[in-house]
């Protein structure tokens, strides 16, 4: 009996050994698969969460740079206040939640007595690593909504920044064509934009900065027109902008142009690129604001006009020689209806019917 009775407690130890090994071994392993899930979450928390800082950063910069010189809606302005400042707040929870480390690894006991316990505390870390789990979906679903906040009104305030630049140009007529040029580039930048990052928010600093350039170079401008011809300046201008629409002119005024502006006569002189074909500077006598706006004043403005777009129209007229090229201005202007002879046919003579018939289809 005494044989028997120690074989049933060795046989009662092993199988409470074997029970509390496997208990246990169930136990981890369901630790160890909560722990890869927390892994995976806590990859994509991390990814969201970068994405998240990389557009509220972003934001900031767009908010920081402001709007005084290109303004930007009121309304679209406070919904990307607001998401920056939701965003960040999310980003502070999301901290809180990654801070929080799952279970540490331990030791598997060697004895039953020992393995139930740690079987246990097995148990319950599954539970925390479960919990943990759950609060970074929250936090991934949080971060990738705030996000989605900030792009939203961020790419509303750049675009619609952007989509303004166009009747910005159009109230500031007499800045400078490489600001205009500037903006324009700019504008192109932020009407492209889908998502608020750094190459967004470089597009709006960019914007803003072009924005100020115009008003900074208009008012240059007016300065140096100002005085009692000033209207009539701006007259002359007006008028020669109207002649080619598409070419960005920019105009400045001498007492002598060309070597004619003295004693009734007038002068004029035209600078343009033929690798940029949208632009142009264009340069007159006071004269022309003198007598303007008399019938020979505007066949002169209209010459001028006439060599600015002419890049327009390559081909259609022989640009080897200065008297070519002449001619052609003065071709041009008779096409508009400029009769005058100072349309160029005093300076430069009448040109061929040739030149003008095609000056007819360069506008």
């Amino acid at each position: 009996m005494g044989v028997l009775g120690g074989v049933a407690v060795i046989a009662g130890l092993a199988v409470a050994q074997v029970s509390a090994n496997l208990g246990y071994d169930a136990a981890q392993a369901r630790v160890d698969a909560a722990l890869r899930t927390y892994d995976a979450q806590r990859g994509e928390v991390d990814h969201r969460y970068a994405a998240l800082l990389e557009s509220t950063d972003a934001g900031h910069v767009i908010l920081d740079t402001g709007y005084a010189a290109l303004p930007v809606p009121e309304d679209a302005w406070a919904a990307l206040t607001t998401a920056v400042a939701d965003g960040e707040g999310i980003g502070a929870e999301v901290e809180k939640v990654t801070a929080l480390a799952p279970p540490a690894a331990q030791d598997k006991p060697a004895w039953f007595w020992e393995l139930f316990g740690a079987t246990s505390d097995r148990e319950a870390d599954e539970e925390r690593v479960d919990d943990l789990v759950d609060d970074l979906k929250a936090a991934s679903t949080d971060a990738a909504e705030g996000r989605s906040a900030v792009i939203d009104s961020g790419v509303a305030v750049v675009a619609t920044a952007g989509a303004d630049a166009a009747a910005f140009e159009a109230a500031h007529p007499s800045a400078r064509n490489d600001a205009v040029i500037a903006l324009r580039d700019a504008a192109a930048d932020a009407a492209a934009v889908t998502v608020v990052d750094d190459t967004t928010a470089t597009a709006y600093v960019a914007l803003q900065a072009a924005a100020t350039q115009v008003l900074t170079t208009e008012a240059a401008e007016l300065a140096e027109k100002a005085g009692p011809l000033q209207r009539a300046r701006l007259e002359v201008e007006a008028f020669a902008r109207s002649l080619a629409p598409g070419v960005l002119l920019e105009f400045d005024w001498a007492p002598t142009v060309n070597g004619a502006g003295a004693n009734g006569s007038m002068g004029g002189y035209t600078t343009w690129w033929w690798d940029q074909p949208g632009r142009a500077i264009i340069q007159l006598s006071d004269s022309v604001a003198q007598q303007w706006p008399a019938e020979r004043s505007r066949a002169l403005v209209a010459h001028e006009v006439g060599h600015a777009i002419s890049v327009k129209c390559v081909g259609m007229y022989d640009s080897s020689t200065q008297d070519s090229i002449e001619k052609w201005a003065t071709a041009w202007a008779i096409s508009m209806g400029f009769t005058d002879d100072a349309n160029g046919v005093w300076a430069y003579g009448y040109p061929p019917q040739n030149y003008i018939d095609a000056a007819a289809g360069c506008r």
